[in-house]
């Protein structure tokens, strides 16, 4: 008599039609042996045999969900890249990111959440698969959508629809460490062999320690992923990110009056159509401080910023600016990547210069955001938009120096902009 396996568990006795561990357990170990980066989150996954699933799938708790008919019917070297595949939506964080886009983007129904698994797949397989690892069949890669490669999630999503191209795609499930929607084939966070939170951090950082100690074995797509893992999210990110928010949310921003709807008023004034208020999507100029005076450290951590800011807007970084400024304004740069962007700078201080630069693009921004240390003329009059300052920490006695007045003390920004310091121990106000 054949004992039958607790729900959740796998059962390792040979049963007909049941799932084959030595075979999945093998490409497991042929993923490690030619991504050994991954390793680590590759034993960290816990397979569950699940006859719901159309292949691999893995939840926010790290656990995989395998269907023994698609392990039986795949090559092994087929197999390591659907557990490279898998784990990659875990370490990438598509199920938080996926979350926020559906909150702040009011994106609902499992349509959508089909979207943002099929955009999440662009970004991990338009470089995960060749130098031993097999492309497993039916991959979707940017290529097939029409799209260019080395983009991330958000940015895929904005570009494409569900229509005839992704008929396709329609069998897609990834689980929701792929897309944040929760399945009733999961075993949800009070099941066994999931992991806590530490844990998954603890995953997150010895991989990306891996990737950092042995440059040039990974993709760029990962060795970005990397750096942005060792700079986890800061209390002060939070406080930037809010009142980025709050700036851009307020009356009067990101906002037009339209006649391609006319306003409700237009029905008491017979013959008078009145134009409707319409709120467009936010346009934020970043003007980062290269002056001297800010260290190489703080203009690496500004980039970070940079992204921390594209993630408040909604993830539309084509709605983000940056522009490098010490006593005068240099080119202005659309956000794609932010390590791509050349801070050039290194003389005096005069952010007026990116003051006035910025609010002379076309279309205008709804907010500026600067990030500095502070020892900077300030405009003398409010901008015709709100204002956010992220501020480098200064002890004011070591750094508040000028070589032609040892006097000086440099203004603290002025009332009307919202600060947030950028440092250990943050405030704002």
């Amino acid at each position: 008599m054949t004992s039958r396996a607790a729900p959740g568990t796998l059962n390792h006795d040979k049963v007909p039609g049941s799932l084959d561990l030595d075979k999945l357990f093998a490409a497991r170990l042929h993923a490690a042996r030619v991504r050994p980066y991954l390793a680590t989150a590759l034993f960290a996954l816990h397979p569950v045999e699940s006859r719901r699933v159309p292949t691999m799938a893995v939840d926010r708790h790290w656990r995989c969900y395998v269907s023994p008919t698609f392990v039986a019917r795949t090559p092994v070297e087929e197999l390591a890249g659907v557990w490279v595949h898998e784990v990659s939506h875990l370490l990438r964080d598509h199920h938080g990111r996926s979350d926020r886009l559906a909150r702040e983007r009011g994106l609902t129904g499992r349509g959508e959440r089909l979207r943002m698994n099929i955009a999440a797949d662009c970004e991990i397989n338009d470089d995960v698969y060749g130098d031993g690892l097999v492309r497993p069949e039916g991959a979707v890669e940017p290529g097939a959508l029409g799209l260019d490669a080395g983009e991330l999630m958000e940015d895929y999503l904005l570009k494409f629809g569900l229509g005839p191209t992704t008929q396709l795609m329609a069998w897609l499930d990834c689980g929701s460490g792929a897309d944040g929607l929760e399945r009733d084939w999961e075993l949800g966070p009070d099941g066994a062999h999931g992991l806590s939170e530490q844990e998954r951090d603890a995953v997150r950082f010895r991989v990306a320690q891996g990737i950092r100690c042995r440059p040039g074995t990974a993709p760029d797509g990962w060795r970005r992923w990397a750096e942005e893992a060792f700079h986890p999210p800061q209390p002060w990110r939070e406080l930037l990110g809010a009142a980025v928010r709050s700036a851009v949310s307020g009356a009067g921003a990101g906002e037009d009056y339209t006649y391609g709807r006319p306003a409700r008023r237009s029905a008491g004034m017979p013959g008078v159509v009145l134009p409707s208020l319409r709120r467009k999507p936010p346009r934020v100029s970043v003007v980062i401080d290269t002056s001297g005076s800010v260290s190489d450290a703080e203009l690496g951590s500004a980039l970070l910023e940079v992204a921390a800011i594209s993630r408040a807007v909604g993830g539309r970084r084509d709605l983000v600016s940056v522009l490098p400024c010490d006593a005068a304004a240099h080119i202005v740069h659309p956000l794609c990547r932010g390590e791509g962007i050349p801070l050039i700078g290194g003389g005096g201080t005069d952010l007026r210069e990116g003051f006035a630069r910025a609010l002379r693009a076309q279309p205008r921004p709804d907010a500026i955001v600067i990030l500095t240390d502070g020892q900077t003329p300030w405009p003398a009059t409010r901008p015709p938009c709100r204002t956010v300052v992220g501020l480098f920490p200064r002890h004011r006695a070591a750094h508040a120096w000028n070589e032609h007045d040892p006097d000086y003390e440099p203004d603290t920004p002025p009332a009307w902009a919202r600060v947030v310091e950028i440092g250990s121990a943050p405030s704002s106000r």
